[in-house]
C-alpha cells in the first residue's frame, strides 16, 4: 500500500505545485498571519484545494490535515498532511526555494507511510514510501537517495528561524553551539526542501524547533528513508542528521 500512496502523493504534490507555478510572479493577494513576516497568499489556498481534490478523488474516505483549510476528519485508515506552499516568503520574493508537500500517515498507529515534495521552480520532486527508500526525480526518471556526491571535508547544517522575535533571538544565541560540528550553514527558507536536500546528501543535518507537522511531514520521511536519523516533535519541530 505504501507504494500506491507514494505515487498518489507525487501526483497531488505536482498538481498543487503546478498551481503555484501558474501564479508565480503575479501580484496575488497577500495577508499576514499572527506574526509579522508570516505571510499567506491566495495561491496557498488554491493549491491546497487542488491537492485535496486529487487525494479525495482517489481515496474519498481518508482524512486531510492541511495548513490553510479546515481539517477533514474522514473515516479511512490514512490521514494526509499537506503543506500546499512551503516557503511562501520565498514565493512572494521570487526565490525558487518553495514547493508543495504531501504526506500520508496511518490513522491506526501514527506511522508515516509515504510522502512527496515537489519544488516546481527547481524542476525537482522528492518522494519516499515506508520501508522502500527515497527517490529523486529531476525530469529524467527516478534515482535513489542519497546521491553519490564528491568526498570533501564540508559539513553543512540547514536550519530556519522563527517569526516570533523572542524565539528568533534564542535561536540565534544558541546557533554558535550548534555549529561546532559543522563547517558552514545554509538557510533556504522551506523546511520541506531542507529535509529533502539532507536526504540527497547535500546537507549533513537540519534542525528547526519552531515548525508545525505539515512543514516536515513528507520531508522527514524522505530523509529517514534515505538513511538519516530523524527526531520529530509535532508541537515544535524536527531534527535530522545523516548517519
Amino acid at each position: 500500500m505504501s507504494e500506491d500512496l507514494r505515487l498518489l502523493a507525487i501526483e497531488a504534490a505536482r498538481r498543487g505545485a503546478a498551481v503555484c507555478m501558474q501564479h508565480w510572479g503575479e501580484r496575488v493577494p497577500i495577508a499576514t498571519k499572527a506574526t509579522a513576516g508570516d505571510v499567506v497568499t491566495a495561491v496557498d489556498t488554491a493549491a491546497e484545494q487542488t491537492v485535496r481534490e486529487i487525494l479525495l478523488a482517489a481515496r474519498p474516505d481518508d482524512g486531510v490535515l492541511g495548513e490553510e483549510l479546515a481539517e477533514q476528519l474522514g473515516t479511512g485508515p490514512v490521514q494526509w498532511v499537506v503543506d500546499p506552499l512551503d516557503g511562501t516568503t520565498n514565493y512572494v520574493r521570487r526565490l525558487p526555494f518553495f514547493g508543495t508537500s504531501v504526506a500520508a500517515r496511518s490513522r491506526v498507529d501514527g506511522s508515516w507511510l509515504a510522502g512527496a515534495v515537489c519544488a516546481p521552480a527547481l524542476g525537482t520532486t522528492w518522494s519516499a514510501a515506508k520501508g522502500l527508500g527515497a527517490r529523486l526525480d529531476s525530469g529524467n526518471g527516478e534515482v535513489s537517495l542519497p546521491l553519490p556526491l564528491m568526498e570533501s571535508s564540508v559539513r553543512l547544517l540547514g536550519t530556519g528561524l522563527s517569526y516570533d522575535p523572542g524565539h528568533r533571538r534564542r535561536q540565534l544565541r544558541d546557533l554558535g553551539a550548534v555549529m561546532t560540528e559543522y563547517t558552514d550553514m545554509r538557510r533556504f527558507g522551506a523546511a520541506a526542501l531542507d529535509l529533502c536536500l539532507l536526504a540527497q546528501g547535500s546537507l549533513d543535518a537540519f534542525i528547526e524547533d519552531d515548525l508545525a507537522v505539515h512543514d516536515w511531514a513528507a520531508g522527514a520521511l524522505i530523509a529517514e528513508e534515505a538513511g538519516a536519523t530523524v527526531s520529530r516533535a509535532e508541537d515544535g519541530g524536527v531534527s535530522a542528521r545523516r548517519r
